[in-house]
């Protein structure tokens, strides 16, 4: 069964090209993750592999829409899914801003969906409020200042 999945919008404080380069390289999502969870994760330019919770699961960038959007597909893992980030001008056409959502399509079956439906949309919303918390400067929740700091350092923030 096809289940769609938006997130919520945030206007995050950084340009279009700004967050779009950074999720461009499937290789900087390995910098996101705790180095505690880190173990068994490989990443190139355009795959992720790691387990989850048990699961084996495998990401690749289906398509590259400059600094608008990025499409990803799964690529092995319990059920076939796609993901798409997007990164738009503002309301307010502020070039110095991003209009920043994600979208999902999976094919769940009615247990997964009962099991992961609402934890899927929990955490597509968790990374817009935390690359929203990044951009202003603020701790997004579970993250430690660190961590921010490697991450500021890392993308020139």
């Amino acid at each position: 069964m096809k289940t769609d999945i938006i997130s919520k919008h945030a206007i995050i404080d950084r340009a279009p090209a700004e967050i779009y380069m950074m999720f461009s390289d499937m290789r900087n999502f390995v910098q996101f993750i705790p180095a505690d969870k880190r173990e068994g994760i490989r990443a190139d330019f355009d795959n992720i592999y790691a387990n989850v919770q048990g699961f084996d699961l495998g990401v690749t960038v289906a398509a590259r829409q400059p600094y608008s959007r990025i499409d990803f597909k799964d690529n092995g893992g319990p059920f076939p899914f796609s993901m798409s980030l997007f990164f738009s001008a503002t309301p307010e056409a502020d070039p110095a801003k991003t209009d920043f959502h994600i979208e999902l399509s999976a094919e769940l079956n009615i247990m997964m969906k009962m099991l992961l439906g609402s934890k899927l949309q929990d955490a597509l919303n968790k990374v817009v409020d935390g690359l929203q918390a990044v951009s202003e400067g603020r701790m997004p929740e579970g993250v430690s200042a660190e961590d921010i700091e490697k991450y500021k350092s890392e993308f020139g923030l």
